[in-house]
């Protein structure tokens, strides 16, 4: 009955999953203001990859790609609209455009904003942006216009939608030459939407990934609760903790889903679910990593407690949780532009530091976990435990492979041109990370031999404690007669004179 209720709820998440209907982000500006590069004054307006539309479609179609740009107002200090101003300009670009925007006269500096010079020698009006039409592209970049009437402290841009016809990436930028116009802020909104939905199209991937692995989460669950469910009466506390992460991984995976499911329909972030898909995901994330600790250490296979060490790693698992959460905040709440994930310095350091003191822990306690168990010659135990350090071992491998590439192909897209391939850095580690769980999930399958990987009194008498810290005094060597075979206590004790009916007695038995 037990296996019958896991699985009906499993199907109906799948069905859940399935019937969610498929339906371009929102950018919201509150009160945003320019900022001073060079000598123009600029304010990002939203980056995303942008799938064109199908040539069949026409302008109202719902599967149509656009940039719409309404509710544009510009509001300046009511202290200086006595006077009128210079334009402020909306560009619209494609990535490979960039080249088009601004200019520098005899090979100095670039500026976006025409200078003395440059105006002298006919390429623009001083006072404008400087911007050349496209050689791949007719009628690109695209550039609005608005200015300020006399005494008046705002101004609108028309409201427009630019249809996209070429897949690539697109910036929007707000930018104006005029010094008086420093203080003036941006209110408003921009639509930008590709064929299938809003989804930026760096995301867009990632949604039917995370419905892929939903699934492939399920299909764990019923292999994982189906055994547990047969042999709930030789579960391990190991077990259990393995039973609690695919949980976590089936509701983070499912968040995620969501989460990108009603950003496509909506065009607007759910921040709420959000962030519990990325408190599940931290969650999960910590308890893998303090399980593969402890199982390192022996815990509950050939050690009893974790004796002194239990304060410092539930320490170090509450500081990588803290820091984790922090940093996938940071990354993912809110975001909607198409850009790789920048998250400053100071929040990934932590998270990889730590990472990386996990690794050293886990190696250093399987080392002398595989010792102790190969001195007590016990087998099972022995065998279980080299297949999980070749899994870790191949995981760490490939982790540091992985890292390398992530930084080669983060060093050159600069900007972002490679975006429609981008969403394969973050979905491996999902796969890889689900891997081991197979893995971990297939060496410790609950089944009818359970028991004997779990700790039994024959263990107590070798000691664990204490072997996974550094230790400033080596423990002493145990006297050669404690460790004597039988074989060889009898011989003493017949070279003593012991009379013969031991030895019979020893037959006998």
């Amino acid at each position: 009955m037990l296996r019958l209720n896991y699985r009906v709820i499993f199907l109906l998440l799948a069905v859940v999953l399935l019937s969610v209907s498929i339906e371009a982000s929102i950018h919201e500006y509150f009160g945003e203001s320019f900022v001073s590069k060079g000598n123009a004054f600029v304010l990002h307006g939203g980056s995303e990859g942008i799938y064109s539309s199908a040539p069949s479609r026409n302008e109202s179609s719902s599967g149509d790609s656009f940039i719409r740009l309404e509710k544009i107002i510009f509001r300046r200090p009511e202290e200086l609209s006595n006077v009128s101003s210079g334009p402020i300009h909306a560009i619209l670009f494609e990535v490979d455009d960039r080249e088009m925007i601004g200019g520098s006269a005899y090979g100095g500096q670039r500026a976006v904003c025409c200078t003395a010079d440059l105006a002298k020698l006919g390429f623009c009006k001083q006072g404008q942006i400087i911007c050349r039409p496209s050689t791949n592209s007719p009628g690109w970049p695209q550039v609005y216009d608005t200015s300020f009437d006399v005494d008046k402290a705002e101004t609108i841009l028309q409201p427009r939608s630019i249809q996209i016809t070429k897949t690539g990436m697109y910036n929007l930028y707000f930018i104006h030459c005029d010094p008086n116009l420093k203080e003036v802020v941006l209110e408003g909104e921009t639509i930008w939407k590709n064929p299938t939905g809003y989804l930026p199209g760096r995301m867009a991937p990632l949604m039917n990934f995370y419905g892929f692995m939903s699934l492939a989460f399920v299909v764990l669950g019923i292999f994982w609760f189906s055994q547990y469910a047969r042999f709930w009466r030789e579960v391990l506390p190991l077990q259990n903790c393995i039973t609690l992460v695919i949980t976590l991984g089936m509701f983070e995976m499912a968040l995620w889903y969501f989460d990108y499911a009603k950003f496509n329909g909506t065009g607007v972030r759910p921040t709420g679910i959000t962030v519990w898909a990325v408190s599940f995901g931290t969650v999960k994330r910590t308890i893998s990593r303090l399980i593969i600790l402890i199982v390192s250490m022996g815990y509950g296979v050939v050690r009893p407690t974790l004796g002194g060490l239990t304060s410092k790693v539930l320490m170090l698992g509450a500081t990588f949780f803290v820091a984790s959460e922090v940093l996938e905040l940071v990354e993912n709440v809110g975001a909607v532009s198409d850009l790789s994930g920048k998250a400053i310095l100071f929040f990934v350091l932590p998270v990889a530091i730590l990472d990386a003191f996990f690794i050293l822990w886990i190696f250093n306690s399987l080392s002398s976990t595989l010792n102790k168990l190969q001195a007590r010659r016990m087998t099972a135990k022995l065998d279980i435990y080299r297949k999980f350090t070749n899994a870790l071992a191949v995981t760490v491998i490939v982790s540091v492979g992985w890292t390398c590439y992530e930084l080669y192909f983060k060093s050159k897209d600069v900007y972002n041109e490679q975006w429609q391939n981008a969403w394969i850095i973050p979905a491996f580690w999902q796969v890889l990370s689900f891997s081991l769980l197979c893995v971990i999930c297939a060496l410790w399958a609950p089944s009818q031999n359970s028991m004997r990987y779990a700790y039994s009194s024959e263990d107590a008498s070798e000691d664990f404690d204490g072997e996974d810290t550094l230790t400033l005094i080596k423990p002493l060597s145990l006297p050669s007669k404690d460790v004597r075979s039988p074989s060889e206590l009898r011989s003493v004790e017949s070279g003593n004179g012991l009379s013969h009916g031991d030895n019979e007695e020893d037959k006998t038995e």
